[in-house]
């Protein structure tokens, strides 16, 4: 179902794609204002509309603490050894969730699960000081990731397709 779904989120055909990116502007509520193209047409698919770009001043950098993106903060905490406690008694292991052996850099280090919803903005912003050293893609299921299969489905971030990014910001791995 979800590589059917990819089909049409890649479709170009202008009279489906329109529709398909104005159904989902209306069933989820999302705030066009905040993009640089405000109007569905603009776009060449649905995931060029998922992942479009935000309008210059959208978004402001108040503070010393800042998210990398928008969404609902679902975990956070230490990684403790190498497990991530992530909700309800689920724990991943860094080797299984970051697809390497390679992860003593991260041991007893942070963590932080932010979910995003459909009508949030979907782009990931690394920090201003920081530039990316590698980056793995990690194929897997296309299973949701909102809350209620978070908390029930076991390595369900661990066994879904994902980009595993490695920043340097001079601070250790990140």
């Amino acid at each position: 179902l979800s590589r059917l779904v990819g089909l049409f989120a890649e479709s170009r055909i202008v009279w489906l794609k329109n529709l398909i990116i104005k159904t989902f502007i209306s069933i989820y509520n999302v705030d066009m204002s905040e993009s640089s193209r405000q109007n569905p047409e603009q776009f060449a698919n649905f995931n060029d509309f998922f992942t479009r770009e935000l309008a210059e001043g959208a978004r402001n950098i108040v503070g010393d603490i800042t998210c990398p993106s928008d969404g609902i903060i679902s975990a956070m905490g230490k990684i403790e050894h190498n497990q991530i406690f992530q909700a309800k008694s689920l724990t991943y292991s860094l080797e299984k969730l970051l697809a390497t052996s390679d992860v003593e850099g991260f041991i007893n280090g942070s963590f932080i699960t932010i979910y995003l919803a459909p009508s949030n903005y979907h782009r990931v912003h690394f920090p201003l000081d920081a530039s990316l050293v590698a980056a793995r893609y990690i194929p897997g299921n296309l299973s949701s990731v909102n809350q209620v299969t978070a908390d029930s489905i076991p390595d369900l971030f661990a066994d879904n397709e994902r980009l595993v990014c490695e920043l340097d910001t001079g601070q250790g791995p990140t």
